[in-house]
């Protein structure tokens, strides 16, 4: 999904850097967008190591738009999961999206512009949809907070924080095929009538 997303900006003229964990996966990735004209990077990091997240942002400098489109899929019911467990989740879900905001945002601020989109989805909005993906059902609930609250304290500085749900399984129906998805992030980045999007 996270490629289609890519795409969907570069057909906008964005300069797209793509970043994950697996440099090999990155590569073929970039090559695929860049076989369609689209000027890409592919950069590898650990959302919970600060310090590669540090490396790659200082190297492309100001982010017109960051979209945080990790997750830890492993299930676990909530009367099951240790504490240890939910806060590894947590490093992935929700720490790693604050250290990416706070790569990006001062010299969105700094500029008085820019935006930043998160990956929500059912489970942050309906917690019992699934008993067995606890942790991930409260790493998306505190995500939609943290989109909720930075966008009102970031308006007036003139950064958008949104959060796109993706309200059924990625790739489940051509309904929610990725390259509709897609769209949703453009139309929420355009738009900017909420914080939150309902791909439903």
């Amino acid at each position: 999904m996270g490629n289609h997303i890519a795409e969907r900006f570069a057909k906008e003229n964005f300069r797209v850097v793509l970043v994950a964990r697996r440099q090999s996966a990155l590569d073929e990735y970039a090559a695929e967008l860049s076989a369609k004209g689209y000027e890409v990077f592919a950069r590898s990091a650990d959302v919970s190591d600060t310090e590669s997240l540090a490396k790659v942002f200082s190297e492309f400098g100001a982010a017109d738009v960051l979209i945080y489109n990790a997750a830890f899929m492993s299930g676990g019911l909530a009367s099951e999961i240790s504490a240890a467990e939910a806060v590894e989740h947590f490093k992935v879900g929700v720490a790693g999206a604050i250290d990416c905001v706070r790569q990006v945002l001062p010299k969105q601020i700094e500029r008085g512009d820019g935006a930043i989109i998160f990956t929500g989805g059912l489970f942050g909005v309906y917690p019992n949809a699934n008993f067995e993906y606890a942790c991930m059902s409260m790493d998306k609930a505190a995500l939609r907070s943290l989109a909720q609250m930075l966008n009102v304290e970031l308006k007036d500085k003139g950064i958008f924080v949104g959060i796109v749900q993706i309200m059924g399984v990625v790739g489940s129906s051509e309904h929610f095929a990725p390259k509709n998805i897609a769209d949703a992030y453009w139309k929420l980045y355009t738009e900017r009538n909420s914080f939150e999007y309902i791909f439903d």
